[in-house]
C-alpha cells in the first residue's frame, strides 16, 4: 500500500461546526418526518377504533332488531291460539283475570268438571307468562282514550256516562314486543 493519498482539490475537509449543523438539520428533518407519520398513523388508528366502534354499535342494534322480528313472528304465531283459550276459559264461566279464576277460594284444586277449566286455565297463564318472560305483553285498553295507532275500532256504541272516543270494550287485546305493535287491539269505542 502506498501512502495516504491526499483528498481532491475540491473537496476540502469541512470544519467540525459545519458537520455538526448538517446533521442537526438532518436530524431535524427525520425527525420532523417521523413526527408526521406518528400524527398520521395515530390519527389512522383513532378512525379505525372510531369505525370499529360504530360498527361494534351496530351490529348490536342489527341483533336486537332481529330478534324482536323473530319474537314478533313468535307472538303472531301463539297470540291465536292463546286467544282460544280464554275465549274457552270464558265460554266456561271463567275469567283468566280474577284473583281466583275457579272461584273455588283454592284454585288449584281439582274436582269434577272443574278440572278440565282448571288445566286449560293452567296452559293459558303458562303460555301468556312464557310470551310475557320474552318481551311481549298484552294490551287491554278498556277504559283508555282511543288511539289508532294502537287500537283498531271495530265498531261505536254511545257511551252512557263515558267520555266519547273512550274505549269500552275490548273485543280482541293487542300485543307489543317492546315498542313494535304486533297486533292492535280491536275494540269497541264511545260515540
Amino acid at each position: 500500500m502506498g501512502p495516504p493519498t491526499a483528498p481532491p482539490a475540491g473537496d476540502a475537509p469541512a470544519s467540525p461546526e459545519a458537520d455538526d449543523g448538517q446533521v442537526e438539520k438532518d436530524l431535524d428533518a427525520l425527525l420532523a418526518d417521523v413526527q408526521r407519520e406518528r400524527d398520521e398513523y395515530l390519527e389512522l388508528a383513532k378512525r379505525t377504533k372510531a369505525d370499529f366502534e360504530n360498527f361494534r354499535k351496530r351490529i348490536a342494534a342489527d341483533l336486537e332488531a332481529a330478534s324482536n322480528r323473530g319474537k314478533a313472528d313468535l307472538a303472531r304465531e301463539l297470540i291465536d291460539p292463546l286467544d282460544n283459550l280464554e275465549r274457552a276459559l270464558a265460554a266456561a264461566g271463567i275469567d283468566a283475570e280474577a284473583e281466583d279464576p275457579l272461584g273455588d277460594g283454592n284454585s288449584s284444586e281439582e274436582k269434577g268438571g272443574d278440572s278440565l277449566a282448571h288445566g286449560v286455565l293452567l296452559v293459558f297463564h303458562g303460555l301468556r307468562e312464557t310470551l310475557r318472560r320474552h318481551g311481549i305483553e298484552s294490551l287491554n285498553p278498556k277504559g283508555e282514550k282511543f288511539d289508532p295507532q294502537m287500537h283498531e275500532a271495530l265498531s261505536t256504541q254511545p257511551g252512557d256516562g263515558v267520555e266519547p272516543g273512550t274505549v269500552v270494550e275490548v273485543m280482541q287485546k293487542g300485543y307489543l314486543v317492546g315498542e313494535q305493535l304486533v297486533r292492535p287491539a280491536r275494540v269497541v269505542v264511545a260515540e
